[in-house]
């Protein structure tokens, strides 16, 4: 069953168009075709101000893991993390969706 990778970003409000621009023209591209996913979209939380949301889709579960264990995901948090260390903190989440209605 399809699964996604859901990266959590808080951006410090100081580089937020920066970021997004960054994140739109750069980060996600190079990630969707890095991390081979079948689907990559992105947006801001309309809950939680300066919360971004980046979610990759997979065809499944060992695609994702296979990802997250391996060299393209290294190199995309390092670019990240060279661009946004100190004003960006994220998290990451691995979903398999058991039921789909």
């Amino acid at each position: 069953m399809t699964a996604y990778l859901i990266v959590r970003a808080e951006v410090d409000p100081s580089v937020t168009d920066a970021f997004d621009a960054w994140y739109e023209n750069e980060h996600l591209p190079d990630a969707l075709k890095g991390f081979n996913a079948s689907g990559a979209k992105r947006g801001w939380s309309s809950v939680e101000a300066n919360v971004h949301i980046a979610i990759y889709e997979f065809p499944d579960l060992a695609a994702v893991n296979a990802v997250m264990n391996g060299e393209a995901i290294k190199g995309s948090i390092k670019e990240f993390d060279r661009h946004w260390q100190g004003t960006v903190t994220r998290s990451r989440e691995i979903v398999e969706f058991c039921q789909v209605l």
